[in-house]
């Protein structure tokens, strides 16, 4: 099986059709995709997934001559050309087959029509020359030709890796797998719900998609829900598949007055006319701006060609609005997060999972932290009225109840947080207070709250959800409710407890922040130290509760985001918070 992954790996070329408004013709290379996992052209042709992989970007270069196409005009079927004609990057449709495609290379012969379709790799050692999604994308093509009128008995396949070309016939079998395929893929197409994950299967590791298709984590948590109707059972854990580490990282720009450029393929950053510093555009994941911060167009277009976001905060670190290209394409996860959001009961459903979730994680990080204070009393009231709150809002049957369980939860945890931080921080107040914060600890909580919202926000926008219509935050005008909901389990472990670091570990002083009628605000430096720090919270590696891998917590928000996804639409029954022990 290793040798099958290593030719029919998917995606080698660009995503041709992917994402499309689900037109009546079907792409055969997207047909390919179907052929090598249902999930995987599903994916790509219906829900407009797409990721680059080392695979697609050599599938790229190998293509790099055929997709440039040439000028020469290819003759009809009923004219064919007195010699042999060579024609690249040929578009084609054939309504009746329901089929469109963009042949690499077609040689025409007198009547005699043979697609050529350039692959990466080495050609394999089978019977057949090759396997079966090459076989059935070039027959496609052939089918296509042949209701344009064309002779075609057989198309040839281009192994770059061992520059050699397979003739692949079109007999009768394949024909009929070609169609039967097609039927299949129109079908998983017009259905809500995605085909099934491949189970345990060696194509996985090497499909650029198996971090959005999270094929092991969707079949263990399908058979854990079967299993708790049936008496349990252990399951394997999945393999990891997910890198631990994001390559590109948020570029932060919070010198006034400051000017961000493209220049090639990296992005700059000016001062009057001074450049202050650049980073590659492929290292960056997102850029955040801070108050009077310019950007090109040049480099606003080239941001939103690439899917990276940007992020508009005021000066004060408030985040205003985020820039990105043209909405996601998965339509049909938001119709689906509509129906939930206006169905009670499966909003409840969800929202109990992510209250009950922050509820036990703000017990952990109070258990952590009152062991080393009070020395191991693992009977302190706070802990035991949070796993009360916590147990409450797992069984509770009404939204009302559960925002009241949340607010108590709220109220018993920061009463003892705040204990936790040394006295000049917090002034004399001992709960939340916002809009404006009046003490130093509140302003950098809820600084680092709306950069947490902003992350989360960038996280479900990029799995195809609408940020602005939550399950536990009800709508209202300019709020990114489903970003706030995603949040909230998220806020313990990652801001409540980066907050601790800041203050305790004297990153931050009383230098560090402004006082002006009573409101506090950070400097420019201290807000540079609340970024970092931030930012290496999200690069701290964690094992994941259920799934037993250890991934950075910037991972960890975009899993919990598909993992949403799953659940909204009806592919796994529960969603399962993260939660530390």
């Amino acid at each position: 099986m290793a040798a099958e992954t290593e030719s029919a790996v998917p995606s080698s070329d660009p995503p041709v059709g992917a994402g499309d408004a689900q037109p009546d013709l079907l792409p055969v290379r997207m047909l390919n995709e179907f052929a090598y996992c249902p999930r995987l052209g599903t994916l790509m042709w219906a829900d407009g997934e797409w990721a680059p992989s080392l695979d697609t970007r050599q599938g790229l270069f190998t293509h790099r001559r055929v997709d440039k196409g040439d000028r020469r005009a290819v003759p009809e079927s009923d004219a064919p050309p007195e010699e042999p004609l060579h024609a690249r990057s040929v578009s084609l449709s054939a309504p009746g087959e329901g089929l469109t495609a963009k042949l690499d290379l077609l040689e025409l012969d007198g009547p005699v029509a043979t697609p050529v379709d350039y692959k990466k790799g080495k050609a394999p050692d089978l019977p057949e020359g090759a396997y079966e999604p090459e076989r059935v994308q070039l027959c496609a093509q052939g089918l296509i030709l042949r209701e344009n009128g064309y002779r075609c008995d057989e198309g040839v396949l281009y192994f770059a890796g061992s520059r050699r070309r397979v003739s692949i016939p079109f007999d009768d079998a394949l024909v009929e797998r070609t169609r039967e395929l097609a039927a299949a893929f129109r079908l998983a197409a017009a259905n809500d719900r995605l085909p099934p994950p491949l189970k345990d299967s060696p194509k996985c590791p090497r499909c650029s998609l198996v971090g959005i298709c999270l094929p092991d984590e969707t079949n263990l948590l399908s058979a854990e829900a079967a299993d708790e109707h049936t008496g349990g059972a252990l399951h394997r854990k999945p393999r990891k598949l997910l890198p631990a580490l994001s390559e590109a990282l948020p570029l932060y720009v919070q010198q006034q007055g400051a000017f961000v450029g493209k220049s090639g393929d990296r992005l700059t950053v000016k001062l009057e006319g001074k450049k202050l510093t650049d980073a590659r555009l492929l290292d960056v994941s997102q850029i955040c701006l801070f108050g009077n911060v310019m950007l090109s167009a040049p480099a606003i277009s080239e941001l939103a060609r690439r899917g990276t976001p940007i992020c508009h905060f005021s000066y004060g670190g408030w985040l205003n609005a985020i820039t990105t290209g043209l909405a996601h394409k998965n339509i049909a996860l938001r119709i689906r997060q509509f129906e939930v959001a206006a169905d009670p009961a499966a909003s409840l459903g969800i929202a109990r999972g992510i209250v009950a979730g922050k509820v036990r994680n703000q017990r952990t990080l109070l258990r952590r932290q009152l062991k080393e204070r009070d020395k191991g009393d693992r009977n302190h009231p706070a802990l035991t009225a949070l796993d009360d709150y916590r147990q409450r809002a797992e069984h509770t049957t009404e939204a009302g109840s559960l925002l009241g369980l949340e607010g108590m939860a709220a109220k018993t945890y920061f009463a003892e947080f705040f204990g936790l931080l040394p006295p000049w921080s917090r002034g004399d107040t001992n709960g939340r207070n916002r809009r404006p914060p009046t003490d130093p600890a509140n302003a950098v909580l809820s600084f680092l709250y709306s950069l947490l919202t902003k992350e989360l926000h960038v996280a479900v926008q990029s799995v195809g959800f609408d940020p602005m219509l939550g399950v536990f935050h009800r709508p209202r005008y300019g709020r990114p409710s489903l970003a706030l909901d995603l949040a909230e389990e998220f806020r313990p472990l990652v801001a409540d407890s980066a907050t601790l670091m800041l203050f305790n570990n004297g990153e931050l002083s009383e230098e560090s922040f402004l006082s002006r009628a009573g409101a506090v605000a950070l400097t420019d430096a201290g807000r540079r130290s609340v970024i970092a720090a931030f930012e290496r919270r999200l690069a701290q590696e964690v094992t994941h509760p259920i799934f037993g891998y250890r991934i950075v917590y910037r991972r960890v928000l975009e899993v919990q985001a598909r993992l949403l996804a799953r659940a909204v639409t009806g592919e796994i029954e529960h969603y399962p918070a993260f939660t530390t022990r």
